[in-house]
C-alpha cells in the first residue's frame, strides 16, 4: 500500500481540537513552549477560554490558528512515525505544508513553530485585499475573467469544481459578479494571501526562511507552489519562499497521488476539508482521517 499523508491549513480548526491530542507524549509541553512564544495562552484559545491576556485571544485569528494547528498537527506526527508507520509522499494546503516539512525531518518543531509566528504575523498585517471561495464553476469562462481583472487571481486551486479567488476588493467583486456557478462565499481573512498582494509580506518571510537551514527531506514532498515532489532540501526552501505569493495548486497535487500510484490518503488534523476534496477528485483511493489520540490506539 502507497499512502499519502495531508494536513489542511487554516479553516480546519475547531474549539475543542487540543484536547483531542493532549493524552499524547510532550502535548502540554508544547502548548507551554508555543504560548511563552506567542505571548498568549493557546490552549486556552483552542478550548474557547478568554484567557484575560493579551489580544487576539480567538482560535480563528490567524495569529493563533497557525500555531494551534501545527502543534496539534505534529503531536498526531509525531505519534503515528512512533508506531513505525511513514508514507510514500507528503503534502499539506497552505500552512499544512511547513507540517508536511516537519513530518519529513526538514526541520525541528522549535524551528518551525518560530517561522510561524513569523508567518502568522506578516499574514494577519496584511490588510490589502479579499478572498473568495468559488463552487460550481465553468473553468474556460474564469480564466476569461482573469484576463479581464489583472487584480484577481486563483488563490488555491483545490479541485475541478472548487477554488478560491485573492485579489483586491472591488475588482474580486466585480469578477464574482459576471461568473457564472454555484455558490460564490467571500471569505473571513485580512488579505489576499497567496497572491501578488503578499509581495512584502513574502520578502520578509524570506529573510526568516534564510536564518533556517533545512535538512534533506527523508520522504518526498509536494510544495503548494511546484507539485513535484522532491527531496532536496534546496528546493523545498525556494518553494516555501514562494508560497505567500503564489497559489496553492492542490488540484494538480491530487492529480500527482493518481500518478504516483497512492492507494491511501490519510488527512492528519482537524476537519475533513481535504479528505472531502479527495473523494470528489480521486478514484480507487481509500481515504482515511487522523484528528485524535484515541484513533492510534
Amino acid at each position: 500500500m502507497a499512502d499519502a499523508w495531508v494536513f489542511p491549513g487554516q479553516g480546519s480548526q475547531k474549539l475543542g481540537m487540543a484536547q483531542e491530542v493532549l493524552s499524547l507524549p510532550s502535548a502540554l509541553e508544547r502548548f507551554e513552549f508555543a504560548s511563552k512564544l506567542i505571548g498568549r495562552d493557546l490552549l486556552k484559545i483552542c478550548d474557547g477560554i478568554d484567557p484575560a491576556i493579551q489580544q487576539p485571544n480567538d482560535l480563528n485569528d490567524t495569529r493563533n490558528t497557525q500555531p494551534a494547528l501545527f502543534i496539534v498537527e505534529s503531536l498526531l506526527v509525531d505519534a503515528i512515525q512512533r508506531q513505525s508507520q511513514n508514507p510514500s509522499i507528503l503534502a499539506g494546503h497552505s500552512l499544512g505544508e511547513i507540517v508536511a516539512l516537519y513530518a519529513a525531518g526538514v526541520f525541528d518543531f522549535k524551528t518551525a513553530l518560530i517561522l510561524l509566528k513569523s508567518r502568522s504575523e506578516l499574514m494577519a498585517a496584511a490588510a490589502d485585499g479579499s478572498m473568495t471561495a468559488i463552487i460550481g464553476f465553468d473553468r474556460n469562462e474564469l480564466n476569461l475573467l482573469l484576463n479581464d481583472f489583472k487584480e484577481v487571481v486563483i488563490a488555491n486551486d483545490n479541485s475541478k469544481a472548487q477554488v478560491v479567488l485573492s485579489g483586491a476588493p472591488e475588482p474580486l467583486k466585480a469578477l464574482t459578479s459576471k461568473l457564472k456557478c454555484k455558490r460564490a462565499i467571500p471569505l473571513q481573512v485580512s488579505g489576499a494571501f497567496h497572491s501578488p498582494f503578499m509581495e512584502a509580506p513574502a520578502k520578509a518571510f524570506a529573510k526568516e526562511l534564510d536564518k533556517v537551514d533545512f535538512s534533506e527531506a527523508t520522504i518526498p514532498v509536494i510544495s503548494n507552489s511546484d507539485p513535484i515532489p522532491t527531496c532536496d532540501p534546496i528546493v523545498l526552501k525556494q518553494r516555501l519562499q514562494k508560497q505567500m505569493i503564489n497559489g496553492v495548486r492542490w488540484r494538480e497535487t491530487m492529480e500527482v497521488f493518481s500518478q504516483q500510484g497512492i492507494t491511501r490518503i490519510l488527512e492528519i488534523g482537524p476537519g475533513n476539508v481535504l479528505s472531502g476534496l479527495a473523494k470528489r477528485s480521486l478514484e480507487g483511493i481509500n481515504i482515511e482521517q487522523l484528528n485524535s489520540a484515541k484513533q492510534l490506539l
